[in-house]
């Protein structure tokens, strides 16, 4: 792994934090001055439905003027129970529930659950599977990281950016809609493979986008990386240092702005990650300006990493062939009875895991993903868990706000880059 420090000869200089006050810790306590004799703290309310706590999230904020002086998130308006609904589906069907988690980025999640059941039940996904899942994966890492991207920008102000990011945005939808027939709500994967072979000309227009996406990202780079609102906003604003980040279980980018160069594509590879050729971006400082800065990084280098695996797609069958998971031809139901009755088998009845359990985790747009499943050797999982990234990462929130104005708390919280489908899971 390659350290990238910060390129720009930007003055971090105390001014550029919060009313002049030198950066500090904010995990350790603050010696926050009591208010005066007879001033009272008020208690207001940022959500839940508010647009810069992106998402369905309700912060009770107590406050000292405009200085925050406790946080506390509240969750759970969604009343999602994924986990749960998941014990009632075959392990085909969970599929459909995962993309509804970070719709943000639908195929990781499509990929990681399928990869830890696939683990579980000993089956090794061929090669273009392998491959394709990869390019899947690093297209939606760049397709999570240009919303907070574009909506990081509103809360900040600038308009501009969030259009540019958006009109990037709208051309993976396209991809999304191409391969799989829906926007947002994918369903891709399947157990041992894929919903479908890669339509003709997808990977033509995923070269299209790899092509001109870089030069809108330097756009949105020049418009923002040495603005002095963006600056003024974001450095030496909700910082944590890195023993703190591991400590409070920060993972992705999050940690990596902290100095901590933790990536599971290279500490504990998957899908052969470790013979790609790409750098983990990592800060120095842990406040909201270098969480950007290590996003805007790593999208260039998913780019990269997208043209890796294009050049290795080895072509081939995209499922494994063994009917006892993968079902088989359309060609072969209408003219084969045996044919059609192991598809109406596999429909109904579902596959069958053998007893056990299991964990596989993922990196993740966002962090740390990781799937648990356990089967009592049936065709549901009896139990179903998910290790969310922005679960943990919400969490910190209170300590990172905790002395800092309002406004730092709304930028703050955007650069957490949560998703609320996930975190009421």
């Amino acid at each position: 792994m390659v350290k990238r420090t910060v390129e720009y000869s930007i003055s971090r200089a105390p001014e550029m934090g919060v009313a002049g006050e030198p950066a500090h810790s904010p995990l350790f306590p603050v010696d926050l001055a009591e208010p005066e004799l007879g001033a009272e703290h008020m208690l207001i309310n940022i959500g839940p439905q508010h647009p810069a706590t992106h998402g369905v999230l309700r912060l009770v904020c107590e406050l000292d003027g405009e200085t925050v002086i406790k946080v506390t998130p509240h969750i759970g308006y969604l009343h999602s129970s994924f986990e749960k609904l998941g014990e009632y589906r075959t392990w085909n069907q969970v599929v459909t529930l995962t993309d509804r988690m970070d719709y943000l980025a639908p195929l990781i999640y499509n990929c990681a659950y399928v990869m830890s059941v696939e683990k579980l039940m000993g089956i090794e996904v061929t090669e273009q599977c392998k491959v394709f899942r990869v390019i899947l994966m690093e297209m939606e890492r760049i397709f999570s990281h240009l919303l907070w991207l574009g909506t990081t920008a509103i809360d900040l102000g600038a308009f501009t950016p969030f259009l540019y990011a958006f009109q990037e945005r709208e051309k993976i939808y396209t991809l999304h809609e191409k391969y799989t027939g829906a926007r947002i709500t994918t369903s891709a994967t399947r157990v041992g493979g894929m919903m479908a072979d890669i339509p003709d000309g997808w990977i033509d227009e995923l070269k299209e986008f790899l092509l001109v996406f870089p030069r809108t990202l330097d756009e949105i780079d020049a418009l923002l990386t040495t603005n002095a609102i963006h600056l003024g906003r974001t450095q030496d604003v909700g910082v944590i240092n890195a023993e703190d980040a591991v400590n409070c279980g920060f993972t992705g980018p999050n940690l990596r702005a902290s100095g901590i160069p933790y990536d599971l594509r290279k500490d504990n590879p998957y899908y052969d990650y470790e013979t790609y050729d790409f750098e983990v971006p990592i800060g120095e400082h842990g406040d909201c300006y270098d969480r950007y800065l290590v996003r805007m990084e790593e999208m260039r280098q998913s780019v990269g990493i997208l043209h890796q695996a294009i050049e290795r797609l080895p072509g081939g069958p995209m499922d494994v062939p063994d009917r006892h998971v993968t079902l088989p031809s359309k060609t072969d139901c209408m003219s084969d009875m045996e044919s059609m009755i192991h598809h109406f088998k596999l429909i109904m009845e579902g596959v069958k895991a053998p007893p056990g359990d299991c964990y596989f985790a993922v990196e993740g747009s966002k962090g740390e993903l990781g799937m648990y499943v356990a089967s009592a050797g049936g065709s549901k999982p009896v139990r179903w868990r998910i290790r969310p990234p922005s679960f943990v990462n919400l969490s910190v929130l209170p300590k990172l706000a905790e002395g800092h104005l309002v406004s730092d708390l709304i930028m703050i919280n955007a650069s957490l880059d949560i998703v609320l489908g996930e975190i009421d899971r």
